[in-house]
């Protein structure tokens, strides 16, 4: 079984996937998130990496900058106010 993951910022879709794992910096302390996860809303921590375990192998550490991360019984979404895939160019 695996969660779908929409990581979206406020210019633009930044990955969307499937995960085996989603782990992140809340507010409230660091978060792993496995499928089955109990439903929840979190506002992310400044100055964290939201990492997302692939599927198919491989993690992803995206840089992300305010937002927050939803849980639900679809999948885990996250809403940054700016994120930037390793070997993108920060935007303007």
């Amino acid at each position: 079984m695996a969660l779908h993951v929409e990581l979206v910022s406020v210019e633009r879709e930044v990955w969307s996937g499937e995960a085996s794992q989603v782990i992140a910096r809340t507010t409230e302390g660091e978060i792993g998130i496995l499928p089955g996860h109990a439903p929840l809303l979190g506002q992310l921590a400044e100055g964290y990496d939201v990492r997302i375990v692939q599927s198919g192998g491989g993690e992803i550490a995206v840089p992300v900058s305010g937002g927050f991360l939803s849980v639900t019984d679809k999948g885990v979404t996250i809403l940054a106010e700016t994120a930037t895939l390793p070997g993108e160019s920060v935007p303007a």
